[in-house]
């Protein structure tokens, strides 16, 4: 009888703590998948709700007035709008308002910047070969990087980046950049230290091998 009853209880507190492992690991793949807000394109300004990155200009709501925009790329994945020393995210679904918002406001497009893109290539869900990885490390040096300095910031990185594609079901295969690395660390780092390694994202998104970031091309 005792033996039933002490059965009885273990497989209940098996149960529930299993229970909290999955409300833990729900809860923990929100805050990775904080998405990037929502906006409104209008004639003249962008309007910028719900972002979740709180040291940016933009957090947690903003108008941003088409005069007060350096910049933009809408070439690839998510659209990047340059204000100041800041960057917003908007969704690629937006990517051809924002091309006509350009055109109207004389707003510069640029290209891609692809430095955090290389730097998270290990952790897409496809093979990384050692070819791949030269490849990568030849456009980082060529934009100012040191092997070591790669290194360094994909340890940093690593395993909040593979909890961000493989702990969520994410399992990108084609590309991690700024947006990506953001959401994955802000799930980690307390306010303090997610505001450091914000200002040190950007300036590692804008290195180019001029010695000028790219928004200032």
């Amino acid at each position: 009888m005792w033996k039933f009853l002490k059965d009885i209880f273990n497989f209940k507190k098996k149960e529930s703590v299993l229970n909290s492992n999955r409300s833990l690991e729900f809860f923990n793949v929100k805050k990775l998948l904080c998405g990037i807000g929502e906006s409104e394109i209008r004639e003249r300004e962008i309007v910028i709700t719900k972002y979740p990155f709180e040291p940016s200009i933009a957090y947690p709501t903003a108008i941003i007035s088409a005069k007060d925009i350096k910049c933009m790329s809408v070439d690839f994945t998510v659209c990047k709008v340059h204000v100041k020393n800041d960057i917003i995210f908007i969704s690629s679904e937006q990517k051809e308002k924002l091309k006509q918002f350009a055109e109207s406001n004389n707003v510069r497009l640029i290209p891609q910047n692809w430095n955090w893109d290389w730097i998270l290539e290990p952790f897409l869900d496809t093979e990384f070969t050692k070819e791949n990885e030269q490849r990568a490390l030849e456009r980082l040096l060529e934009n100012g990087f040191t092997a070591n300095e790669v290194d360094t910031i994909r340890a940093e990185v690593k395993n909040q980046m593979y909890a961000y594609n493989f702990d969520t079901m994410l399992w990108d295969w084609c590309s991690l950049g700024l947006s990506d690395v953001l959401s994955a660390m802000r799930a980690k780092y307390s306010k303090k230290q997610f505001r450091e390694f914000y200002k040190r994202a950007l300036e590692i998104e804008m290195r180019t091998g001029s010695g000028t970031n790219s928004s200032q091309v």
